[in-house]
Parts: C-alpha cells; sequence; structure tokens
C-alpha cells in the first residue's frame, strides 16, 4: 500500500509540473486532450479530420481539419511515415457511412518549424483525392486580419483526444470553450512567441486541451484562428497562430 501511495504521489507530481511524459519536450506536452468539454452533437462539426499516423517507431493519431477539397491543415509534430485521413467521422471506433478515408499524398510541414522549442507548429496535407462535399464534410474557413481575435475572446476546440489524465482518449468527438488569454499569461513557457503563438484557457478553469487533439482548430466565430500545439496539465495552452502563416499557406495552395 505504501509503495502505491508513493507511486500514485510521484505520477501527480509529474503531471503538476509540466515533466516530460513521452509526448513533448523540455517539459512540454504535445497537447491531445479536452479536459472539461462535452460531447459535440454528431457531425455538427464537420470540418474535422481524425489522423491516422503511421511512424516507424510508433503509431499515434491527431486531429486536423478540411480547408480545400484537397487539403487539411494540422500542426507540424503530426508529421509520420504515412497519414491517412478520415473524414465525416464521429466515433472514430465504429466505421459510419459517412466516413471518407483518404490518404495523405504530400505532408507540407513548415519548412522553419523548430523540434525543440515547438515553434511554427503548422503543417498542409494534400489529399491523393479530393473530398466530397457533403452535411458530414465540409470546409472551415481561416481567420485573416480582417477579423483578428483578441484576448477574453471565447472559442471553441474539438478533438478526440482523452477526457482526463488517464486513457484511454475518447471515441467520440469531444468540443470545449476556451477563452483567448494576454500573451502575459503564457509565461511560463519560455519559448512562447506572441507573433506566431496564441495563448488560450483559463488558468483558474479545468477547461483544456492537453495531450490526442494536437492539430485541431481553434474555431473563433466560424473560422480557424489557432492550431492545438502544447501545454501542460492545466490551462493555458499554446496554440498555433493561423494568420500569421496567411502569405505560407497561400503559396502552398496556389501551387498545388
Amino acid at each position: 500500500m505504501k509503495l502505491l501511495l508513493l507511486l500514485l504521489l510521484t505520477f501527480l507530481q509529474s503531471h503538476e509540473t509540466g515533466a516530460y511524459l513521452g509526448y513533448g519536450y523540455m517539459g512540454r506536452s504535445l497537447s491531445d486532450e479536452i479536459i472539461g468539454g462535452k460531447e459535440s452533437k454528431p457531425h455538427s462539426r464537420p470540418y474535422m479530420a481524425f489522423l491516422d499516423i503511421k511512424r516507424r517507431k510508433r503509431n499515434s493519431s491527431c486531429g486536423g481539419f478540411l480547408i480545400r477539397r484537397d487539403f487539411v491543415m494540422t500542426a507540424a509534430h503530426c508529421a509520420g511515415y504515412s497519414i491517412t485521413v478520415i473524414l465525416g467521422a464521429h466515433n472514430i471506433k465504429y466505421s459510419e457511412r459517412t466516413w471518407q478515408i483518404l490518404k495523405v499524398k504530400h505532408q507540407f510541414p513548415h519548412p522553419e518549424y523548430n523540434v525543440e522549442n515547438v515553434l511554427n507548429d503548422i503543417m498542409l496535407l494534400q489529399l491523393e483525392n479530393k473530398a466530397n462535399l457533403t452535411k458530414a464534410v465540409n470546409i472551415l474557413p481561416l481567420g485573416s486580419r480582417y477579423n483578428s481575435v483578441s484576448p477574453g475572446q471565447e472559442c471553441l476546440a474539438v478533438g478526440w483526444g482523452r477526457t482526463g489524465l488517464i486513457p484511454p482518449g475518447s471515441d467520440t468527438l469531444q468540443e470545449v470553450e476556451l477563452t483567448l488569454r494576454n500573451s502575459s499569461d503564457c509565461k511560463g513557457f519560455k519559448d512562447f512567441d506572441e507573433r506566431s503563438q496564441l495563448c488560450v484557457g483559463n488558468p483558474n478553469s479545468r477547461k483544456s486541451v492537453f495531450k490526442g487533439d494536437s492539430g485541431g482548430p481553434l474555431v473563433c466565430s466560424g473560422v480557424a484562428q489557432g492550431i492545438v500545439s502544447y501545454g501542460k496539465s492545466k490551462p493555458p495552452s499554446v496554440f498555433t497562430r493561423i494568420v500569421h502563416y496567411s502569405s505560407w499557406i497561400y503559396q502552398i495552395l496556389k501551387a498545388n
């Protein structure tokens, strides 16, 4: 019993301090779970993509979102040897008639993505075939400088990650409303860059993304403003600021 209590205490302390948990670097955890949210109404977020990622050492999964019939946006740290995209999914455990399963033809991680400090954590995935737009599969528009976001604004994060610190992840799509914060609220992340990243989540709340939601969108007033990047065991978390990469995004889309 004493050994069990000691192990439990060590586990809790490692989460509280944001220690390396097998998913991040230098005290970070690459975000992949929604905490304090609720199950989405089936197919109410038709832009969501589930990424099945094959890697040489281990397979993994991420979120993403459809931005053109043949392109999905996600985080650069979701790259792999090969990626299969599932569109039109609500429950990822059981195949649904709404599913569209598409292979990724080409991965375009940002050329300046830094794996050590997780800067420029954005990637575009070109699909082998174009998606068929339906009620369950649709495109999410991207934010621009004309509809920028500001601290205090309420936005939505969506994904299939875990709903608590203990596995497994959620079979059904989850969502949570999060508040944009001032950059100073992310001073605990020494590499935080206010030009290319967003600070998201009230530190006094348990609502958060953390560890399988990686690559999912932050949706503000109907457009994608951020991409789930990394965080600790409690809010705030760090999201990639999409508008900062507008020129690079449209360069890739125009060339393909």
